[in-house]
């Protein structure tokens, strides 16, 4: 997760402080919030939060705590209007905060010149998407004892359930409000693109995730409408009642998640992109879309809860029976052992029997299908079992197992191998094997075949955050077409995707915020 790191500031970027009689030159209030100035006919408006607006209030642009008011390196200017969507309601933690965004009209600086001819203008455009890079400015009003600016450079992922962008970055604690979302920014001219703003649920930030996830309302049709308002100086109101715009797909919250039992990758949807298969804990298996840039599209149940699924011990996605997509390799609490193929277009299905109940794969605790040493599709299997042996079965199929070489014997330390998942993160000839311990700590065998498990890399040291993985799965999620990305469900059931995984963990991108 990144961290917000203090700079001088942005020229066009600022605090908004309030005042009761006449603004105090010498000993200001506290600032409250963050704004940055935007094109205007009459170059003089900035972009801030719904929540930040009312009152008497300035606008000093690069805010420099050192100096006092009079001597501001770009002075200030007094707000003497504000545009805010009628409907807005104040830190609502309902739907309307969609709407926490506002405008401000500047008056003039004490030597007669507008905002934008002193420090230039942002401009704003809607939000591409839900999945953005963007660099969040704003001032901290607490944990920021130097009283300077800071910056971040981070993703975005859709906040599910409202029509707004959520992001994570230490560091950005209450005052932060406001500030500007960049896409891109000239750090020497000022200015920038912006495609968001903090506010949004409950005034920009969730109270149990204190200062690193931030939400942003989507700039769309009510942002632009307010937008025009304000540049014609209009104030209209928009009825009682706000509907959201069409939502974007949401996998769930960290509730639902924390009750995801087991993962396995695939291409099941026969378009060429990743997808996901989950089992819960209460049976129900969920077939999860990809969408080719890292996330998900769409899901759909293929088995309803409380069925013969409440009885799998561990799975696994594979190319087993040569079909066109993936199929899912089941291993039973009894010991029975099932192919199924082709599932996201036959559905589960009965499949292919290869080993009867009571057979000895009640001790397999883990499977990983990869290509662990045979043809270039995923055929080979390797198994940890309850004693801590370890084989690789390679071509299986649906006529058995294939060939079985041992690559360890049985021995305690591998009984402590408590998540096994396996992908191409080196671009060898074979796949890689990943290994988190019971201790928490995370390794990775390097070209993991018949002859043994390969080269042990360290990813993660013991005590480490990654004892607090509970369920894990590697695939190929977005356009490279490797099979490298490797998805996490935490212990809280937060979900994260780490994209390119190699001998080091990948970008992290949030799926599913922690319950």
């Amino acid at each position: 997760m990144p961290t917000a790191e203090h700079v001088l500031g942005l020229k066009s970027v600022g605090t908004i402080f309030t005042y009761t009689t006449e603004p105090d030159t010498d000993r200001m209030h506290a600032h409250k919030c963050s704004a940055s100035v935007v094109e205007s006919p009459g170059r003089n408006l900035i972009l801030t939060a719904a929540h930040c607006s009312g009152g008497k209030a300035v606008f000093v642009p690069m805010y420099a705590a050192e100096l006092t008011l009079d001597k501001q390196p770009f002075g200030f200017h007094r707000i003497s209007d504000w545009f805010v969507d009628n409907r807005y309601v104040h830190n609502s933690k309902k739907p309307v905060s969609d709407l926490d965004f506002a405008f401000g009209r500047l008056e003039p600086s004490k030597g007669g010149r507008q905002a934008q001819d002193v420090v230039g203008a942002n401009k704003l455009v809607r939000t591409p998407g839900y999945l953005n890079k963007v660099t969040m400015v704003g001032y901290p009003s607490s944990h920021n004892p130097e009283d300077h600016a800071v910056r971040c450079p981070t993703r975005t992922e859709a906040l599910p359930g409202f029509y707004q962008i959520q992001a994570k970055c230490r560091g950005m604690w209450g005052g932060v409000s406001g500030g500007p979302w960049f896409s891109q920014v000239d750090w020497a001219k000022g200015t920038g693109e912006i495609i968001g703003n903090v506010g949004g649920y409950n005034g920009g930030g969730n109270d149990e995730q204190a200062d690193w996830l931030t939400y942003s309302p989507m700039h769309g049709d009510w942002f632009f409408r307010l937008y025009d308002e304000a540049k014609n100086d209009q104030h209209v109101s928009h009825g009682a009642s706000y509907d959201q715009p069409r939502l974007p797909y949401s996998m769930g919250s960290g509730e639902t998640w924390s009750h995801a039992k087991l993962l396995a990758s695939g291409e099941y949807t026969g378009d060429g992109k990743g997808d996901l298969i989950v089992v819960w804990t209460d049976g129900e298996v969920t077939l999860y879309t990809g969408g080719g840039d890292g996330g998900f599209v769409g899901e759909r149940r293929l088995a309803a809860p409380d069925g013969v699924w409440k009885g799998v011990k561990t799975l696994t996605g594979g190319d087993f029976s040569g079909g066109n997509g993936s199929d899912l390799l089941v291993v039973f609490e009894s010991g029975e052992v099932r192919i199924l193929p082709d599932v996201g277009t036959k559905g589960l299905g009965d499949g292919i029997r290869l080993a009867e109940a009571g057979s000895i794969w009640s001790h397999a605790d883990q499977v990983v299908g990869g290509g662990f040493g045979t043809a270039k599709y995923v055929t080979d299997l390797l198994v940890r079992w309850s004693d801590g042996e370890v084989t690789d079965y390679t071509a299986v199929g649906d006529k058995g197992f294939g060939t079985e070489h041992q690559l360890l014997k049985p021995n305690e330390d591998w009984e402590k191998a408590t998540l096994v998942t396996a992908g191409d993160f080196t671009g060898g000839a074979n796949w890689d094997t990943l290994v988190r311990w019971s201790d928490g700590r995370v390794v990775q065998y390097q070209e993991t075949g018949p002859g043994g498990l390969g080269q042990e890399v360290r990813m993660a040291a013991a005590d480490s955050i990654w004892s607090h993985d509970a369920a894990m799965t590697a695939g190929s999620y977005d356009t490279n077409g490797w099979p490298d990305d490797l998805v996490v469900r935490w212990s809280d059931g937060e979900t994260s995707m780490y994209l390119h995984t190699g001998a080091t963990f990948g970008e992290e991108r949030m799926l599913v915020a922690p319950k």
